[in-house]
């Protein structure tokens, strides 16, 4: 393993040239177009979970929303693939840089925040002012209202790139731990190696949990703007 502990979110580099976009557009090759009436078992997994998450955060909206649904669809793919990706050894995840992430979370925030004001501008802004409030909170309320929904991208970005870059860490962390006690103890090394397992098992957990909440929570973002 490496010895710098960061040196796994490091961009890669190729005769002095970045590769972060080749690695970016990768994932699009895991998922190919069908054109034969029956399809082999990969490509029919591939739909299957592509219907149940389409059906999971689709049936909420309207048709306005629903008209998103190809976006948001190969966004979850998009980030799940590349979070998957990053878990084989000696990779690159592209989702531990909140640059990457906050250039996803922007574009699409704007997108459903320009919708709401462009269909429903009289809801959209009274948002910004719960029912109710006495005259002299207005200023105050409107003023953290804009404030909060402007932080929306932010927290959707960082919260990414956390709970991506936390897994990495802790997994090259208890994996150092777990080399080191092999010539140590080998029944700790033992126990280590256990709790490694059992980490690397849930941290594909979180890379498809991560990518359904980024997805659901832009999709939320659009249901109240449509």
């Amino acid at each position: 393993m490496n010895e710098n502990l960061f040196a796994s979110f490091m961009i890669p580099v190729m005769l002095g040239i970045p590769i972060t976009t080749l690695i970016i557009m990768f994932p699009t090759m895991l998922f190919p177009t069908p054109n034969r009436l029956i399809n082999n078992r990969m490509i029919a997994i591939q739909q299957w979970l592509t219907k149940l998450a389409s059906k999971q955060l689709m049936i909420t909206h309207n048709p306005k929303g629903q008209t998103w649904s190809l976006m948001l669809i190969s966004l979850f793919l998009f980030i799940a693939s590349t979070n998957l990706l990053g878990m084989l050894p000696h990779s690159f995840t592209p989702t531990t840089q909140l640059s990457m992430n906050l250039g996803m979370a922007i574009p699409l925030w704007a997108g459903t925040v320009f919708v709401g004001f462009r269909n429903k501008t009289k809801m959209s802004l009274a948002h910004l002012l719960p029912l109710g409030t006495p005259t002299f909170l207005i200023p105050m309320l409107v003023m953290i209202e804009t404030i909060s929904l402007f932080i929306q991208p932010l927290a959707l970005a960082v919260r990414l790139t956390a709970n991506i870059t936390a897994g990495h860490l802790l997994l090259h962390l208890i994996g150092s731990t777990t080399l080191a006690l092999m010539s140590i103890n080998l029944f700790t090394a033992l126990i280590t190696f256990t709790i490694l397992t059992l980490l690397v098992i849930l941290e594909f957990a979180v890379a498809l949990i991560q990518a359904y909440v980024f997805t659901l929570l832009v999709s939320l973002y659009l249901q109240d703007n449509t």
